[in-house]
């Protein structure tokens, strides 16, 4: 999204009427889990405390972590997983992963990255008749590990695991991505980048973040198993993996994938249509009692993943897929059929590959069904947060407004009013969309037109505009 140097940032569109209100939480970098309502009041602020994501439970209770590793010694390592309450008490706390000593400071740690949830609910954000467990239950994490595995490559890997714990800390499950190597789709080409460059980061003193999955849900109730498909069974889980363009679904009893898209989506005539996805954020099925359920939904970021041949766009075959926009898709997952989609082309433009890049983030974000039927998108790097009905009409848009931040915001959920009793029900105020067109700052005109020449043997304009390059589609 290319953005302007001066841009009205809070609450900018708000129409009652069409949006589902509630409470927006987002975490802000150097300012700690926000609260806000539909006109971008700050309604609570858990200082410091940061969230990979944050989630609220009913009762105002909310779920995050109190710190982050030294970069120094691992990458993105969140120290725990933990509960707190309305007051900032920690109520629950999960630390017990890892024994580490980094320069003399031996401690345990959770390692915990990007994704987990809280036994009762599959996703993390409101569903109907499915919550979160704020006194009891297991909490599934997705963590990091430090291993060597010679079957993808001679250096060392950051893998991704999942672990299960009940809620005195016992890990009682557990699943390592790297033990499933060749189930992933992988050709020999990307096997070979990998082996060579499996994305080595500086941080941790040399780690190879090969996968970096970003997401992982249950899949909870849903019509695909009532109809009598295995793959689709409540317990198991669904994820994402930035890096290598892969979403698959893992059994929870065997460990063993039984769904799978990616990373080669020329594979078939029904990926073709779907087109290559690129380093995606937030996939997961869309819980039962929600609109589209059972439909896979994503944030198709867009920008640099993946493993392929060397070009000049990538010297060494890593992040060999480009593009330079995104999408939102939801997708049938029995058929691969995209039942929606969201992209810049809503925003209007010259043409449709100018118009993409008006929606852009290809780093975070996420997307979130709502009851009423409508999407919250997060636009993670631009802070923008906005609502969408399924005729992609926007009827809410919040940029975070707040000194201090670091400028991104990893997701963002919705929860009803009901979520924080503390707190009473906020007067819901109409923000009008601004006509950009008559929209000024102090001291510029109004750039009427005041003066017009008509020149004699003009044709006008073509209804078509033609651009430079064409969209490639037909």
């Amino acid at each position: 999204m290319g953005l302007y140097n001066v841009y009205p940032m809070g609450t900018t569109i708000y129409d009652p009427e069409k949006a589902w209100s509630g409470y927006t939480l987002m975490q802000c970098q150097g300012i700690g889990a926000v609260l806000v309502d539909m006109n971008g009041n700050v309604k609570k602020v858990w200082k410091d405390v940061q969230g990979f994501p944050n989630k609220l439970l009913p009762g105002g209770y909310l779920m995050g972590s109190l710190g982050l590793r030294d970069p120094k010694f691992g990458y993105q390592d969140q120290t725990d997983v933990v509960e707190v309450d309305w007051d900032g008490k920690v109520v629950w706390k999960f630390d017990k992963k890892e024994l580490v000593d980094d320069d003399g400071d031996k401690r345990w740690i959770a390692r915990q990255h990007h994704d987990y949830q809280r036994e009762g609910n599959p996703v993390g954000y409101y569903v109907p008749g499915m919550e979160a467990k704020t006194e009891s239950g297991n909490t599934l994490i997705l963590c990091h590990e430090d291993v060597y595995n010679k079957k993808i490559s001679e250096h060392r890997l950051l893998d991704d695991v999942f672990i299960e714990v009940d809620w005195e800390g016992n890990i009682v499950w557990e699943w390592h991505v790297s033990q499933h190597f060749n189930e992933l789709g992988f050709s020999e080409i990307a096997k070979n980048v990998l082996a060579r460059n499996p994305n080595i980061h500086e941080n941790g003193g040399g780690q190879s973040d090969w996968m970096h999955i970003n997401s992982m849900s249950v899949l909870g109730p849903n019509k695909w198993y009532d109809a009598g498909d295995e793959r689709f069974n409540p317990e198991n889980i669904i994820w994402d993996a930035r890096e290598a363009n892969i979403m698959a679904i893992i059994s929870k009893k065997t460990g063993k994938i039984v769904w799978k898209i990616g990373p080669d989506f020329t594979e078939s005539k029904e990926l073709r249509i779907i087109g290559q996805i690129i380093g995606q954020h937030h996939c997961h099925m869309i819980p039962k009692g929600l609109p589209g359920e059972g439909n896979i939904l994503l944030f198709d970021n867009g920008g640099w993943a993946g493993y392929g041949m060397p070009s000049r766009c990538s010297r060494d075959g890593g992040k060999a897929d480009l593009r330079d926009h995104s999408r939102v898709l939801e997708i049938d997952p029995t058929t691969l059929e995209v039942v929606w989609e969201f992209s810049g082309r809503t925003f209007g433009g010259m043409m449709g590959i100018v118009a993409d890049s008006k929606f852009y983030s290809p780093l975070i974000s996420s997307a979130q069904r709502l009851p009423n039927g409508n999407t919250l998108i997060c636009e993670g790097c631009y802070m923008r947060m906005f609502e969408v009905t399924p005729d992609k009409e926007v009827v809410w848009e919040f940029i975070a407004p707040f000194k201090g931040m670091r400028e991104m915001v990893y997701r963002a959920y919705r929860y009803p009013y009901d979520y924080v009793p503390q707190l009473e029900k906020p007067v819901e105020t109409p923000v009008v969309r601004l006509d950009n067109h008559d929209f000024r700052v102090p001291g510029a005109s109004d750039s009427k037109i005041t003066e017009m020449t008509t020149v004699e043997g003009t044709l006008g304009y073509s209804a078509k505009i033609d651009a430079c390059v064409t969209d490639g589609q037909v």
